[in-house]
């Protein structure tokens, strides 16, 4: 049994954790831990989280498997790509899920609830960014009908950059 709600400003230190968690697991070894470490200090905070759902074009959403916290997605409605001529359409900007509940189709779940959303706000597709060498993650966007369609270099620090697919869904 899952649930998903809307995150708030009180969840903001929750997000700090899972986004640190899942974030590591996915990304921990693509540069130096120097690098992570202090891209993680940066972007994973709760200060930061706060400031973002502040930003009404910012909503992320809390999965919960059996009153669990398992994961959260984020998306901005209405953010346009450069390698995507469509207008209206949504930026899934997260989609993380901690360690413990990968298999148990919640990501499937947010994903879908992430879709249904977009769809009801007249969205004509969902975009996203993932790293080249997340196999798992380019696995499950391709089963779900993602194809790419462009790159896009991901700033871990001043030095490091991880390259990245824009990978695309039109509905």
């Amino acid at each position: 049994m899952y649930t998903i709600i809307k995150a708030t400003l009180k969840d903001a230190q929750l997000l700090s954790i899972i986004g640190k968690a899942a974030f590591l697991v996915a990304h921990g070894h693509s540069a130096p831990k120097k690098d992570i470490d202090n891209y993680v200090s940066q972007n994973f905070n709760e200060e930061n989280f706060k400031k973002e759902l502040s930003d009404v074009k910012n909503e992320y959403y809390l999965i919960y498997s059996d009153a669990k916290i398992a994961g959260y997605s984020k998306v901005i409605l209405n953010s346009k790509n450069e390698n995507i001529s469509s207008e209206d359409i949504t930026l899934l900007s997260r989609l993380y899920l901690l360690e413990a509940f990968y298999g148990l189709n919640l990501g499937k779940e947010l994903f879908n609830f992430n879709v249904n959303l977009s769809k009801e706000n007249n969205q004509k597709g969902i975009w996203l960014a993932v790293w080249v060498e997340n196999q798992r993650a380019i696995r499950f966007y391709e089963k779900r009908g993602f194809v790419k369609v462009g790159k896009f270099d991901f700033k871990i620090s001043e030095t490091h950059y991880n390259p990245n697919h824009i990978m695309y869904l039109a509905f």
